[in-house]
């Protein structure tokens, strides 16, 4: 299977609805339309403030999504970059397709200055943990929140 990665387009819309939307329901979250569209714009601004996407492609079709963002950290000179969300279709999975949309997140940090990239998951997400468990080191932390 033939697949690349791209930043977001805006005429990558309704594929990208497509694969938030399917990304909410495997965590079983809901956004109002009008939030989901709030996010889309966003993702398209060019602000360091705001979330960056990238986009998997296969056969002219979005398969997949990566969500980052770059932030200051309270022990660091330089920035580090957070990657909130990854989403790959169910049929497009162990494909390597998250693979290469996390390696694109980490060359984006490396190209700006951001040596650590962390992100999280659900611990029962065995399938995405896999992948994690080959590129990246668990760490001890526990996530808490209000």
């Amino acid at each position: 299977m033939s697949y690349h990665v791209r930043p977001l387009a805006p005429d990558d819309h309704d594929d990208w609805v497509r694969l938030f939307t399917a990304y909410l329901d495997f965590y079983s979250t809901r956004l109002d339309p009008e939030q989901i569209e709030l996010q889309f714009r966003r993702r398209l601004e060019d602000s360091e403030a705001e979330f960056r996407c990238l986009v998997a492609i296969a056969d002219d079709k979005a398969v997949g999504i990566a969500h980052y963002l770059f932030h200051r950290h309270g022990w660091r000179e330089e920035q580090v970059c957070y990657l909130q969300d990854l989403f790959v279709t169910p049929e497009h999975r162990d494909h390597g397709v998250g693979q290469t949309l996390i390696g694109a997140v980490f060359a984006a940090a490396d190209a700006a200055g951001a040596p650590k990239v962390f992100w999280m998951t659900e611990n029962s997400n065995r399938q995405a943990r896999k992948l994690y468990d080959r590129i990246g080191k668990l760490t001890a932390f526990v996530k808490y929140e209000r």
